[in-house]
């Protein structure tokens, strides 16, 4: 197994399993912020499965994340204000 391999494996369980706690647990805003670290950690993931095999057309699918992850947090921050 590569170092590569072993490297994504951990950023995996040490970064998705709190992203999800803090998802699923507290007010809107913890999960807004749950929602940002897990995408966060995702793009991070795929930039490492990326960089094993040495291609760089499978880096397409994380920059597009890392952009549709910060448009989605500002929709869900709208959302959240409208709320009194």
């Amino acid at each position: 197994m590569s170092v590569w391999a072993v490297a994504t494996i951990a950023l995996a369980a040490g970064g998705l399993g709190p992203a999800l706690y803090v998802s699923a647990r507290g007010d809107g805003l913890d999960r807004l912020i749950g929602l940002e670290l897990g995408g966060v950690v995702a793009t991070l993931v795929l930039m490492l499965l990326s960089h094993g095999p040495a291609r760089s057309s499978y880096l397409i699918a994380p920059l597009v994340l890392a952009v549709l992850s910060f448009a989605g947090t500002l929709v869900f921050t709208r959302v959240l204000a409208d709320r009194p």
